[in-house]
Order: C-alpha cells, then structure tokens, then sequence
C-alpha cells in the first residue's frame, strides 16, 4: 500500500496542481462571458430567420452540439492555422495554445447558450412584445427591457448547467499540450511514476468546485422564484 499510495505525495503535490487552476478559470470566465453574449445575439438572429444567415447558423449549431468537444477542439488547433493562412494570410504560429482552446470553447459555449435563450424567448407571451411595441418602444427597446430580461431568468438554470459543464470540459485540454491542473498531473506522473495521488487530488478539485457552482446555481434559482413570488 505504501508503494502505490503515500500521503506524502499527496501533500507534497497537491500545490503544484492547485497551481495550475488559474489557467482552468482563464477559460472558463473567458469562454463563459463572450460566449454568453455571443449565445444571447445568436439567439436573437436565429429567431428572426434571415435568409443564408440562418441556415449558416444551423450548420455551425448542429455541427457544435452534434460533435464531441474534443473533436471541435483538434478541428480548431490543426484547421484554424490552415484556413487563417490560405485566406488571409494570417500566421498563427506565435499563438499560444490556450489561444485556439478557448476559441474552441467560447463557440460551443455560444451554440448551446444560444439554444437555451431561444426556448426561453419563445416561452415569453407574445402579447408582452406586441403590447410594448405599441406603446411606441422600437423592436431593440423591446428585446433589451422586456425580452431580455424575462429570458435571462428563465434561462439561469439552463446556464448554471452549462458553466457546471464547462468547467467540468476543461480536463480535456491537456490534449492538445495546454498544462492545466490535469495536465500537470499527467506530467507528475511521468516524472514520479506515481499517477494516483496526482489524479486523486484533481478528481478532488473537481468534485469540489462542481459542488460550490452547483450550490450557487441552486440559490440563484431560489432567490429568483422567491422575487417572482412576492
């Protein structure tokens, strides 16, 4: 038992992969800001079913909520270089990894956000569109004070969800060389080789801050339904 588990290791490593948590909240507050917002103006243009943009816009949903993050993630770091440079002209070979990861991110976080606003726009009455612009409120007056609004509470479980996701997600990135807390423990045990107490820390980690979102989530909701009450 001593061979393969030591609490010494435990101790010793578990600051050098707490150390790397920084990089797995870079991604995720990045991913999860701009791909709220882009998932917030997706929704938006999807509903008003424009002509070439939306059928644009339902290959890029489909093909972002159809494929394994992991797949999207490859695609991003081998395709991206390739298409920058054959249309543009763009050489991303200075560009750090965690560049392309959260790129990859930030756009499955904005096709999925961007579903779970639409249903919640379409679960607004439309009378309560119809009755503001009639009292003389131009139809982007109407999506920022009424629809928004509304949309956004009725989505907050839907988005506690996905940021629970996300975070959970960012273990993959450690495939394509970005040294996150996973990444560190892999590298650990190579060095050691000793891959248990590393991987036990990080499946710690993990669990602890899934519970702190999940936590936060719930008594977001709670407070919610508690205004909507009164």
């Amino acid at each position: 038992m001593g061979e393969f588990f030591s609490w010494q290791r435990v101790f010793e490593n578990f600051p050098r992969l707490v150390a790397k948590l920084p990089i797995t909240f870079e991604i995720v507050l990045v991913a999860f800001a701009v791909g709220l917002t882009l998932g917030i103006i997706l929704s938006f243009v999807e509903l008003k079913r424009i002509p070439v943009l939306t059928q644009l816009l339902d290959v890029f949903i489909s093909f972002e909520r159809g494929t394994p993050l992991l797949v999207q993630m490859l695609v991003m770091y081998y395709g991206l270089p390739l298409v920058l440079e054959g249309l543009f002209g763009i050489d991303t070979r200075s560009w750090e990894k965690l560049t392309f990861v959260i790129i990859t991110y930030t756009l499955n976080q904005a096709a999925f956000l961007s579903q779970d606003f639409r249903g919640a726009i379409l679960s607004i009455p439309a009378g309560q569109k119809e009755a503001a612009l009639a009292c003389g409120l131009t139809p982007l007056q109407t999506a920022v004070r009424i629809v928004l609004p509304q949309s956004v509470r009725i989505a907050v479980p839907s988005i506690g969800l996905e940021l629970i996701g996300l975070f959970q997600n960012t273990s993959l990135v450690s495939m394509v060389g970005v040294i996150d807390i996973l990444g560190r423990a892999q590298s650990l045990g190579n060095l050691t080789s000793h891959t248990f107490e590393s991987y036990l820390i990080v499946a710690f980690v993990f669990v602890v801050i899934s519970l702190l979102l999940t936590a936060l989530n719930k008594a977001i909701n709670a407070r919610l339904k508690s205004e909507v009450i009164k």
